[in-house]
């Protein structure tokens, strides 16, 4: 295992800045980092099964060389965990543990276990501080960073919730180690979000560099580095979403309501998702003349070789007919007062938000594409 000197990200919120710490070895190091970040405090450590089977040993054992007190609350792994029954549970865990509001809990796993466990945060004793050890790429990448916070309803994804900071955000690399390719794959939707966004030319770095990547050499780190910084900087002009933040929900009105379509289940991952929904946010924008189509192809090409879906027909089993996804979409938080909001493009690096879209269009387009 290497072990070098991480890149750090600084978040400069004003009041609550905090750093995003990237490399390897920092599951060894950070005991003694929460130690010194918060003297005489005790951690409740909020994980799932998976995470706790393949990286606790290593985070309990820095946490003990450190003396640090601890309590680990192990919850199922899946979607379906960002649940009102499991936020319940977390809540009732970290309370009867006696952690009062000065402790620090610890969202250790991915993207579902820091979503949940910061939105436990943002609620528990009117609010704790909390540390994000993200252990999936997708995590590292985009949910860790920016305070979203929250759990799912039946009725769509990431509908209850909270803007809530962490102290810190520490990404060792080693986690991919033991993560699925599926996993990665996922996750890396998130990174290729961001050249598609506003940065051509990362795009471009990123079809360059795909197979150092994917095989862990130093492009892996480059690409974390640069998405994290990329999402500090959407995160630093616009926290709380009301603006150009919205850009980072490429693709993500189509993705949630195909995930709330399958039940947050294994048959849709959310960067799956997103990569199908970044396809048909493309493919719409080129179908009503925003765009040209040759960045469609490249795009799709791209994804394909990440391992990564770009069609409602690649999802296992039957989807909701068209009109019940259109009513899904119109559930999403970029809806505004029954009007739809989409983010589409003008090509690669060029998205903006397009507002008040016209829902018939939408339907027929989703129509064509199932």
């Amino acid at each position: 295992m290497i072990s070098t000197a991480p890149t750090t990200v600084h978040i400069p919120l004003e009041g609550r800045p905090y750093d995003i710490h990237i490399g390897h070895g920092l599951l060894e190091q950070v005991g003694g980092q929460l130690k010194t970040m918060f003297p005489g405090a005790r951690f409740g450590v909020i994980t799932d099964e998976n995470v706790a089977r393949s990286q606790w040993p290593r985070l309990e054992k820095s946490l003990q060389q450190a003396g640090l007190d601890f309590t680990l609350i192990t919850l199922p792994a899946g979607e379906a965990t960002k649940s009102h029954n499991h936020l319940s549970q977390s809540v009732d865990a970290i309370l009867e543990a006696k952690l009062e509001r000065d402790d620090i809990i610890i969202a250790f796993g991915g993207g579902v276990i820091g979503d949940l466990a910061g939105f436990v945060a943002a609620i528990t004793r009117r609010g704790m501080d909390f540390v994000q050890i993200p252990t999936s790429l997708l995590a590292q990448v985009d949910s860790s960073v920016g305070g979203k916070t929250g759990i799912n309803s039946p009725l769509g994804k990431n509908l209850v919730g909270a803007f809530h900071q962490p102290k810190l955000v520490v990404a060792d690399l080693d986690v991919y180690d033991s993560l699925p390719p599926r996993q990665f794959a996922a996750g890396f939707a998130e990174v290729i979000k961001y050249g598609l966004i506003d940065d051509e030319n990362f795009f471009f770095w990123l079809e360059e560099n795909l197979d150092e990547i994917m095989s862990g050499g130093p492009a892996r780190a480059e690409a974390i580095a640069r998405s994290c910084a990329a999402k500090a900087r959407f995160v630093i002009a616009d926290e709380l979403e009301g603006g150009v933040r919205a850009l980072l929900n490429l693709g993500h009105t189509f993705g949630h309501a195909l995930e709330t379509a399958t039940g947050y289940s294994e048959r849709l991952l959310h960067g799956e998702g997103v990569a199908i929904g970044m396809v048909l946010a493309h493919r719409f924008s080129a179908r009503t003349g925003l765009s040209p189509s040759q960045d469609n192809v490249r795009i799709e090409r791209y994804l394909q070789r990440a391992g990564l879906p770009i069609s409602m027909g690649e999802i296992k089993g039957n989807l909701p007919d068209t009109k019940d996804l259109l009513s899904l979409m119109a559930q999403d938080k970029k809806a505004t007062r029954g009007k739809m909001n989409l983010i589409l493009t003008k090509g690669i690096g060029k998205a903006f938000i397009a507002k008040d879209v016209d829902p018939e269009e939408v339907a027929s387009f989703i129509e064509e594409m199932r």
